[in-house]
């Protein structure tokens, strides 16, 4: 589990900024495997991101930029 988590919603939050991280803390596993799964960092995914970047792509069906996927903010929102 990480010993810590910050969050600074530079004063645009309309909830408080401990109760996002208690939510976040109860509904997603935040451990090094726990992100390794839910993102599949396991597979053979990282060749492609050798070339035009990282970020700001779409997440592929095989997992390829699975970083980039926003499933967890339906969940999130609704413990709102």
């Amino acid at each position: 589990k990480p010993t810590s988590i910050h969050i600074d919603c530079d004063g645009t939050n309309i909830i408080e900024e401990s109760q996002i991280i208690r939510i976040i803390l109860n509904n997603i596993d935040l451990t090094p495997s726990g992100i390794r799964k839910h993102l599949s960092l396991n597979q053979p995914i990282y060749a492609r991101t050798a070339a035009y970047g990282h970020f700001g792509r779409p997440p592929e069906k095989d997992g390829g930029f699975s970083w980039e996927k926003t499933d967890w903010a339906e969940k999130l929102n609704t413990e709102l």
